[in-house]
């Protein structure tokens, strides 16, 4: 591999960003009251963030004059409540679209949270790792279960519930990376991060059974992916 990663090497479970690693349930509150507190962290997020040099989420010290807070790199923020940002000069040119039933190559760190109201302070906390591949494995994950649920696995399953996409994909990151398009790259290239998408509970998961990917449950989580798409190879449908 040729990839550096400097300070990645000592990279934490969880964004460099993220000052908080307890992991501890929050009171359950109203959907409407935990949709309201997902969009207050977002925005807060977004206000004490920045990308660094290859497009790595870091947290923005007060202090800090010289990078630049995510809020000001346009971020876009979807009816569902998605907020993506498209890093500038970090696009392929031209690029390759991203279809539905698309193979993925990603490399990203992903990382899930609850927004929570302590003390009248509306935040992001409880971080728990979704999947990094930077820090891991050094390379993409192929094919991720969360984009495109196959139909060979959705068959397998035992009940009616776990043969529907919804109990596999989360719906708001299928929808903003749609809005990205993929280089092509192979799978020991260095990467240079070309985006941010913040998806809120209710576009992924909400209340809702789901898939067990990490051996914890997603109930009202977020997800922030923190990405590049080395590549988009088209499928059928029905695969």
């Amino acid at each position: 591999m040729k990839k550096t990663f400097l300070y990645l090497a000592i990279a934490s479970v969880t964004f460099n960003s993220c000052r908080k690693d307890e992991n501890v349930a929050a009171p359950e509150v109203s959907i409407e009251t935990q949709n309201s507190y997902d969009d207050q962290a977002t925005a807060a997020y977004l206000q004490n963030h920045y990308l660094d040099a290859k497009g790595n989420v870091q947290f923005l010290a007060e202090s800090d004059k010289t990078n630049i807070k995510l809020a000001d790199l346009n971020p876009v923020t979807l009816p569902s409540g998605v907020v993506y940002i498209i890093r500038n000069g970090a696009q392929p040119e031209p690029g390759t679209v991203i279809g539905d039933t698309d193979i993925l190559s990603l490399m990203h760190n992903t990382v899930t949270f609850v927004a929570t109201n302590t003390d009248n302070k509306v935040e992001f906390t409880s971080p728990y790792p979704f999947r990094n591949t930077i820090a891991g494995t050094g390379t993409p994950e192929i094919d991720p279960l969360y984009y495109f649920a196959k139909e060979s696995v959705r068959n397998a399953a035992k009940d009616d519930l776990q043969k529907q996409r919804s109990f596999y994909e989360i719906e708001g990151f299928r929808e903003a990376l749609q809005k990205f398009k993929a280089f092509n790259l192979e799978v020991d290239s260095n990467y240079n991060l070309q985006g941010l998408i913040i998806v809120p509970s209710r576009a992924a998961f909400a209340r809702d059974a789901h898939y067990n990917y990490t051996g914890i449950g997603f109930k009202d989580r977020s997800f922030i992916f923190n990405f590049q798409v080395y590549k988009s190879t088209p499928a059928p449908a029905t695969r």
